[in-house]
């Protein structure tokens, strides 16, 4: 085969290289602010719990877009939709590159959580149309490159801590590249993208969209066909216990997962033998390890996504059940081979999650009620760190990342009751 038809061949892949990356620097903005909260309260003038509420107001704002991104998404199509919040993303990180007060860095950060709160949905029924024999590997791709983007983050606000730049303030560099990096992939996806839904795309036979997505020129007021959906359409599905389980399942995961990413660095510092040093390293190792949602989805594709949701989340289990009974005696060999297999789980978990709603999901309305369900579990995710937080100094570190175990465990006994009793 000639290197041409290679390239062709690979072309096909560029709306799932679009939207991914538009998603990687969606997460990058995200996890941006925690590095840079030590020079924010120095700069403003402000406490962490004031700059912790304002990172809470970012992701409140995120969870609450899962649903109208989705039901708009249903109504103007998705690619608009995506390209719509990119640009309010990129708007927020722009506006930090100038000084101004606090008050208009906390405006940023709600423009930027509804920016990027209108891609994960959208782009979870975008990529399954576009690649519908390939969902899991499409997910898989799209929900590694997003994790890397909380890997670059920080390193991003190291490389340019000794810069004189901006005013002095080196870490507005760090917005500004985001910010017009956003704008110009937005545009680049705007255009690419819906030539993608007006026919195949990965060569096993994509759906064709009849929707305002499926032109380049389609009118601005063109809807689907769903374009009247009432909300109570995208509340039936609950109707159903097999989807209302798996909600929960979802919503138990979110808790568990968000609660032990917010204090797993400190929970390691104080309640191991581990120094801070250490505790970051394997930090930083549950994010390395999402490359095997690239192995996950793939898998889901060939053999199902409910064995592979059991599997997932039992790895995910072991591992925060394993980082808590070894918290006494465990070195940092053993407890960062738990870590990583929390990473493990954890990561692999969430590509096959989003195949299996848009399996059970019915086309017309996958938007709208994939909306209503990232609603829910952000939203448990959000409120996480909180009790966590709250657990840790009323009774132990222990208690609340116990608490975290048996969320996991009941996720986990959950779907593997729904795998059963599939039929």
């Amino acid at each position: 085969m000639s290197i041409l038809a290679r390239l062709r061949g690979l072309a096909r892949f560029d709306a799932l290289v679009l939207t991914a990356s538009l998603w990687f620097l969606g997460k990058f903005l995200r996890y941006a602010f925690p590095p840079l909260f030590g020079t924010l309260g120095k700069t403003y003038g402000v406490s962490r719990t004031v700059l912790g509420t304002a990172f809470t107001g970012f992701m409140l704002v995120y969870a609450a877009m899962q649903f109208p991104s989705g039901a708009l998404a249903d109504r103007l199509g998705s690619v608009r939709v995506i390209a719509g919040g990119a640009t309010l993303a990129a708007t927020g990180a722009l506006v930090l590159v100038v000084d101004s007060p606090f008050a208009v860095l906390a405006v940023a950060m709600v423009l930027m959580g509804a920016g990027t709160g209108a891609y994960k949905t959208v782009a979870v029924r975008l990529l399954s149309r576009i690649y519908p024999a390939r969902t899991g590997r499409a997910l898989g791709v799209f929900d590694t490159f997003g994790t890397f983007g909380g890997v670059a983050a920080p390193a991003a606000v190291v490389a340019v801590g000794g810069l004189s730049l901006l005013a002095g303030a080196p870490w507005r560099l760090v917005f500004l590249a985001g910010g017009l990096a956003t704008v110009g992939l937005a545009v680049v996806f705007a255009r690419r993208v819906p030539r993608r839904l007006s026919g195949p795309a990965d060569g096993s036979g994509a759906a064709t969209d009849t929707g305002p997505d499926s032109a380049e020129d389609a009118a601005p007021d063109s809807d689907t066909d769903t374009g009247d959906t009432p909300l109570r359409a995208y509340l039936t599905m609950f109707r159903e216990w097999q989807f209302t389980a798996f909600v929960v399942v979802t919503i138990l995961f979110s808790f568990a997962y968000n609660g032990a990413v917010a204090f797993l660095p400190l929970y390691l510092a104080s309640e191991t033998a581990l120094s801070a040093a250490t505790a970051n390293l394997l930090f930083s190792a549950l994010f390395v390890v999402s490359v095997v949602q690239l192995v996950t989805g793939e898998a889901s594709d060939r053999v199902g996504t409910e064995p592979v949701l059991v599997l997932t989340l039992g790895v995910a289990t072991a591992g925060l059940v394993a980082v808590l009974a070894l918290s006494a005696s465990g070195g940092p060999l053993v407890l960062g081979a738990a870590v990583v297999a929390l990473g493990l789980g954890a990561h692999g978990y969430r590509p096959v999650r989003g195949a299996y709603l848009m399996a059970v999901v019915p086309e017309g309305v996958a938007g709208g009620s994939l909306g209503v369900v990232r609603t829910l579990l952000m939203g448990a995710g959000a409120i996480a760190p909180a009790i966590v937080g709250w657990l840790s100094e009323v009774a132990s570190f222990q208690v609340a990342f116990g608490l975290l175990a048996v969320a996991l465990v009941g996720a986990t006994g959950l779907t593997l009751s729904l795998w059963l009793l599939d039929d």
